[in-house]
C-alpha cells in the first residue's frame, strides 16, 4: 500500500513537472513567435488598391487603371447569398468559432500523417480570420512557423474586430483570378453584372476560386470548374443556405462566364483614354493613378464619339483608296490548315467590322477568301473557319499602276491576308479594304467650356498609340490667318477694310533673298476686302495685314488663344508657318465661337477619391445662391463668370460672320454644308506648301470641330489635295449626323453690333443697284469706307491714305505685269 502510494506521488509529481514543463515550453513558443508578430492593429486603417475608373458623361464605363483590379465593397453592399456562398466553400463556422476551426485543424493534422512522405503539399485548415492574417500581414510559406504565427494573429484579429469586418475585408482582399480582386470586381470581371445581379451557380464559381482560381479556369479547366462549383453548391444546400431544388437547377447549368471587352474599344474611345491617363499621371502620379480608387467624370459624349471615330476613318479611307492598292498586309502558305496558320498573323483588332481574311482561290470575276478566327480567354483558336466571297466590283478601287483592275489576279493571289468588311447590301460578300497609309485627327469642343465631347488621334489605336489631336506638331496653314484677321479687326479695322492683293517683295535680311509670298491661285485681286481675304483665303493679303499691324502684335493675340507660346515675329509665321496641335487650333476657335471668352480644353470634368470627395472640377464659374437648401423668394442663382476676355465680343462675332462666308461662297463654299446640313456653319479651311497638311476647322453656336490630314512623315498629299476637299468634308459629314437633332440656332449677335447692307466686292454701302449685297457687322463709330484707304497701296508710292485713288486692277482677277486673267495653279497656303 506504502509502494502503491509512492508510486502515485511519483507519477503525480512527474506529471506536475511535465505539466509545468509542457506550460513553460508552450509559453516559450507562443512568446517566441509572438514577438515578431505583425502589427494586426493596420488593419483598421487599411486601404487595399483600388482600382481608378474613368466614366463618359453619361456615366458609361469608359476606362479601368489598376495593378490589382479591386472594387472596395463594404460588407452591407455584399448581397447574403454572395456571403453564404463563399461561407459555405471556406468556413461554415465562421460567424460560431473564435479564430481557429479546431475540428479542421484535427482533419488537416490527419491528412499530414497519412500523407507523410508523399511530397503532397498539406492540406489547410485555415479560417476566414486566418486567411485575412496571411494575406494582409504574412507571406504564403508553407511551413509550421507561418501556421503558428497565423494561428496567433488569427486570435488577436478576432478580439479586435467585429465578424462583419473581417469578413469584410476577406471578400475584398482574396485574388480571384483573370486579375480580379475581391468579389466585386470579379463579378464584373467573369459575369459583366455587380454582385447584387449575381445568380446561385455563378456567386458559387465565384466563392470555388480562392482556392485556386488557376485550378478552376473557366476556359483552360472548364470541367474542373463546373465539378469546384457544384460541391460549392452542394455545401450550400448542406448548410441550408439554399433549398435542395434550387441547387439541384443550379448544377444544371453552365459556368456562363461572359468576360466583358476592353471598355475603350466600345465607344471607340482608346485615344481619349489614353489622354485621360496621361493627365492623371502627371496630376497625381502613377500610385494613385493605379491603387488610388480615383473616380473620373469625362466630357466625352459617347455617341458623338461613335460618329467622330466613323467619320474620320471613312474620310481617310476613301483619300486611301483614291490613291491605289498597295498590295497585300502580308502572305502565307494556305495548304493545311490556313486558319491556324491566319490567326498568328498579327491583325490590327479595333477596326471593326474590318477583318483579317486570306485569299483562297482567285477567278477572274472574284476571290473566295477565308476570314481569320478568333482567339479565346485560354489563348486557343476557334475551330471553325468562314468563308466569303469578294466579287470584281467590290476591289475597283484597288489601282494598280493607276489604272482600274479588269481581273481580281490584277490585284490578288492565294496566300494573300488581307483586310476584308462585310458587304451590307448582299450576304456572305465582302468588300477589299487596305489600311490607310496617311494619318489625320478630329477634335470636337464645346465652345463654351472647352469640354471635349469627342478626340480620334489616328486611324487605329491598336496600330499606332500617338495621338496626333494632342501630340502632333503641324503647321495649321491657312487656318491660322482667322487669328491675324481677328487681330486687326480688334484693333481699328472693320470687315470692309481695303487690304491690296496684289505681288510683294520683302528683304528677309542679309544673305537670306528676296521672299515673294504667293496665292494660291497665282492670281491677284487688287484692293479687297477684310472679308474677301479670308472667304478666299489670299495668302499676299494677309502678309500686307501682317505687315501693318505688326507681327509682335499677332503673336501677342496667338498667345492669348492658345496657339502658340511664343510665335517668331516673321511674316511668314502669319500664314500658318509655325507649327501647333489641333486640339490648341479648335480651342481657339472655341474662343471666337463664344464671344472671345478664355476657355482651357479639357477632358475631364470631375475627379472624385475613393471616399466620394471631389478633389479636382474643371468648371470654375462661381455659382451665386446655388447653395440654398429652400425657396424663400431669394434672387436666382447666377453664375459669375471671372475668365479672361481675349477678344472683343463684336471683333468675336465679326469673324465669325466671315466665317459663315467661307462656308458659304469661299474655299469650302463647295463642299455643300448648306444643302445638306442646311444650319448655320463658320469655318475657315487650311493647306500648308506642297498640300503636306490640310485643316478644316469649323463650328457651330454649340460645337466647334477640327480635322487635319497629313502623313506622318509628312509630304505630300498630292496636287489639289487642300482641306476643303479633304477635311471640310469630313466636318460635314460629322455634323449631319451629330447634329442632325440640333435646332438650326443662328450665332448671336452681341449688344452693340449695327448690320449694314453693303457691297460684296468693295466692302462700301450698298446702293439700290448694287447686284450681290449682304449684312456686314460693324462696331459702334464704324461704318462703311465713302472712300479709299488701302493698306499697302500708295497711290504709286509706299503707302495708302484716304483719297487716294483704287489700283487699276482693282477686283479684276488680273496679272499687273500682263493684264491678262490669270488661271488657277499651285502655291503658297489656301
Amino acid at each position: 500500500m506504502k509502494f502503491l502510494l509512492r508510486f502515485l506521488g511519483f507519477l503525480f509529481a512527474a506529471g506536475t513537472i511535465m505539466f509545468v514543463v509542457g506550460v513553460a515550453a508552450v509559453s516559450g513558443l507562443l512568446w517566441h513567435y509572438s514577438k515578431d508578430l505583425p502589427d494586426y492593429s493596420q488593419l483598421q486603417d487599411y486601404e487595399p488598391p483600388v482600382m481608378t475608373r474613368v466614366h463618359a458623361a453619361d456615366g458609361s464605363l469608359v476606362a479601368e487603371y489598376a495593378r490589382e483590379r479591386r472594387l472596395y465593397l463594404p460588407i452591407q453592399g455584399v448581397p447574403k447569398l454572395v456571403i453564404h456562398a463563399f461561407l459555405a466553400a471556406e468556413d461554415k463556422n465562421f460567424y460560431e468559432h473564435g479564430g481557429l476551426d479546431f475540428t479542421g485543424i484535427a482533419r488537416a493534422g490527419l491528412s499530414y500523417v497519412q500523407n507523410l512522405g508523399s511530397n503532397r503539399r498539406p492540406q489547410g485548415a485555415s479560417t476566414i480570420t486566418q486567411q485575412v492574417a496571411k494575406n494582409f500581414l504574412l507571406t504564403n510559406e508553407v511551413s509550421f512557423s507561418r501556421k503558428i504565427k497565423e494561428a496567433l494573429l488569427a486570435l488577436k484579429i478576432e478580439r479586435t474586430y467585429s465578424k462583419d469586418k473581417i469578413l469584410e475585408l476577406y471578400l475584398n482582399e482574396i485574388y480571384l483570378g483573370l486579375g480580379a480582386y475581391g468579389v466585386a470586381a470579379a463579378s464584373l470581371v467573369y459575369y459583366d453584372k455587380s454582385v447584387n445581379e449575381l445568380t446561385i451557380p455563378e456567386a458559387a464559381y465565384l466563392a470555388s476560386l480562392p482556392k485556386g482560381p488557376a485550378l478552376f479556369h473557366p476556359f483552360r479547366q472548364r470541367e474542373r470548374a463546373l465539378e469546384r462549383r457544384n460541391w460549392v453548391i452542394d455545401r450550400m444546400a448542406e448548410s441550408g443556405f439554399i433549398k435542395p431544388a434550387e441547387a439541384e437547377a443550379a448544377k444544371k447549368t453552365s459556368l456562363g462566364v461572359s468576360t466583358k471587352p476592353t471598355v475603350a474599344h466600345t465607344f471607340s474611345a482608346e485615344y481619349f483614354a489614353e489622354e485621360v491617363r496621361r493627365e492623371l499621371y502627371d496630376r497625381y502620379g502613377e500610385k494613385k493613378l493605379y491603387e488610388g480608387g480615383l473616380s473620373v467624370r469625362t466630357t466625352l459624349d459617347t455617341k458623338m464619339q461613335a460618329v467622330a471615330r466613323k467619320a474620320l476613318t471613312d474620310g481617310l479611307v476613301k483619300y486611301d483608296e483614291a490613291h491605289g492598292w498597295r498590295g497585300p498586309v502580308s502572305k502565307i502558305d494556305i495548304a493545311g490548315d490556313w486558319g491556324t496558320k491566319l490567326a498568328d498573323v498579327k491583325t490590327l483588332n479595333d477596326i471593326s467590322p474590318w477583318r483579317g481574311a486570306v485569299v483562297l482561290e482567285v477567278t477572274d470575276q472574284s476571290a473566295r477568301v477565308g476570314l481569320q478566327p478568333a482567339h479565346d480567354l485560354a489563348g486557343r483558336i476557334d475551330r471553325a473557319r468562314d468563308i466569303g466571297i469578294v466579287p470584281l466590283e467590290n476591289m475597283k478601287w484597288a489601282k494598280v499602276s493607276g489604272k482600274a483592275p479588269t481581273k481580281v489576279s490584277q490585284v490578288l493571289s492565294p496566300g494573300d491576308v488581307v483586310y476584308v468588311e462585310a458587304d451590307d447590301k448582299k450576304d456572305g460578300q465582302f468588300r477589299l479594304r487596305q489600311v490607310p497609309e496617311v494619318s489625320g485627327a478630329m477634335v470636337v469642343e464645346d465652345p463654351q467650356t472647352g469640354r471635349v465631347l469627342a478626340m480620334v488621334g489616328g486611324f487605329s489605336y491598336d496600330q499606332s498609340q500617338f495621338n496626333r489631336a494632342t501630340q502632333a506638331l503641324r503647321q495649321p496653314g491657312s487656318s491660322f490667318k482667322p487669328i491675324v484677321y481677328a487681330t486687326a479687326l480688334d484693333n481699328g479695322y472693320t470687315p470692309s477694310s481695303l487690304v491690296l492683293d496684289a505681288p510683294i517683295e520683302l528683304d528677309q535680311g542679309p544673305g537670306l533673298g528676296v521672299w515673294k509670298p504667293e496665292n494660291y491661285e497665282q492670281n491677284f485681286f487688287g484692293p479687297s476686302t477684310l472679308r474677301f481675304g479670308i472667304e478666299h483665303s489670299r495668302n499676299v493679303m494677309t502678309v500686307r495685314l501682317a505687315q501693318d499691324i505688326g507681327m509682335p502684335l499677332i503673336a501677342d493675340y496667338a498667345r492669348r488663344f492658345g496657339v502658340y507660346d511664343s510665335l517668331p515675329p516673321y511674316l511668314s509665321f502669319s500664314l500658318g508657318a509655325g507649327e501647333t496641335t489641333l486640339l490648341r487650333m479648335v480651342t481657339a476657335y472655341g474662343m471666337i465661337d463664344n464671344g472671345g471668352r478664355k476657355v482651357k480644353p479639357t477632358l475631364i470634368d470631375r475627379i472624385q477619391d475613393r471616399y466620394g470627395h471631389t478633389v479636382y472640377r474643371h468648371d470654375e464659374r462661381e455659382c451665386i445662391g446655388c447653395d440654398a437648401t429652400k425657396w424663400e423668394n431669394q434672387p436666382e442663382p447666377s453664375l459669375i463668370d471671372r475668365r479672361e476676355q481675349v477678344i472683343d465680343p463684336m471683333t468675336a462675332y465679326q469673324i465669325t460672320s466671315i466665317m459663315e462666308g467661307v462656308v458659304t461662297r469661299g474655299t469650302a463654299g463647295g463642299v455643300g454644308f448648306q444643302k445638306e446640313f442646311g444650319k448655320p456653319v463658320a469655318g475657315k479651311t487650311g493647306t500648308t506648301n506642297d498640300y503636306k497638311d490640310a485643316w478644316f476647322i469649323g463650328f457651330t453656336p454649340d460645337v466647334v470641330v477640327g480635322v487635319y490630314f497629313g502623313y506622318d512623315k509628312p509630304r505630300s498629299l498630292g496636287r489639289g489635295e487642300t482641306g476643303g476637299r479633304l477635311a471640310a468634308p469630313v466636318v460635314k459629314d460629322f455634323m449631319k449626323a451629330a447634329l442632325a437633332d440640333k435646332p438650326a440656332a443662328p450665332f448671336r449677335v452681341p449688344p452693340g453690333i449695327k448690320l449694314i447692307r453693303v457691297d460684296l466686292k468693295t466692302g462700301m454701302r450698298a446702293g439700290p443697284d448694287t447686284q450681290k449685297a449682304i449684312l456686314e457687322a460693324f462696331k459702334p463709330g464704324t461704318a462703311p469706307p465713302d472712300n479709299y484707304s488701302v493698306v499697302g497701296y500708295d497711290g504709286g508710292q509706299q503707302g495708302g491714305g484716304p483719297g487716294a485713288p483704287p489700283p487699276p486692277y482693282y477686283g479684276q482677277g488680273v496679272s499687273p505685269e500682263s493684264g491678262r486673267a490669270v488661271r488657277s495653279g499651285t502655291g503658297g497656303l489656301y
